[in-house]
């Protein structure tokens, strides 16, 4: 994780063009890590767009119906940080795979993503309901991509256990 930071605050995270997937159970700092390395880049000078998966697809959807999401996946896809938080918290369209897939591709090596979800990777395709467009998804998030795993363990609970129980 250090070595994020250490990127970031170089701006190697973003001229690179990097793909950063975190992963980790509910409450383990994924989202609070990617915001503080969105606020570091914006600090650098970068623009970041931080979209909670299930609000990007909506803000895509409401494009598409009113005639600006050509627009709107310009936006998107030109950003230097794009930050799509908490894939597989919400049940999505059925459109979602393939919606995905369209912005990573038009992203692929031409700017930073970063993807938090508490799904493993192997849970995608049927999360998504659609296994080729998540395989051609995956096949570009990894290739050059940087996994950082959070947890175990939800910050929010153990900061609520007694101190003993909360150092197991």
């Amino acid at each position: 994780m250090s070595q994020i930071v250490d990127a970031n605050g170089s701006g190697r995270l973003l001229s690179q063009n990097d793909v950063h997937y975190v992963s980790g159970s509910p409450g383990s700092g994924k989202s609070h890590l990617a915001q503080a390395i969105g606020q570091a880049a914006i600090q650098q000078g970068y623009r970041v767009l931080y979209r909670e998966t299930h609000t990007l697809l909506d803000e895509l959807a409401e494009a598409s119906i009113d005639g600006t999401r050509k627009q709107h996946i310009e936006s998107l896809v030109t950003v230097p940080l794009l930050i799509i938080d908490d894939l597989g918290m919400r049940k999505l369209s059925l459109t979602a795979a393939e919606e995905l897939l369209e912005i990573i591709m038009r992203r692929y090596e031409r700017a930073s993503t970063m993807i938090t979800s508490n799904r493993p990777v192997d849970d995608w395709g049927k999360l998504l309901g659609d296994s080729a467009a998540v395989t051609a998804m995956l096949d570009r998030l990894l290739h050059h991509g940087h996994v950082l795993k959070c947890g175990p363990r939800s910050w929010r609970t153990k900061s609520a256990l007694p101190p003993q129980q909360a150092a197991g």
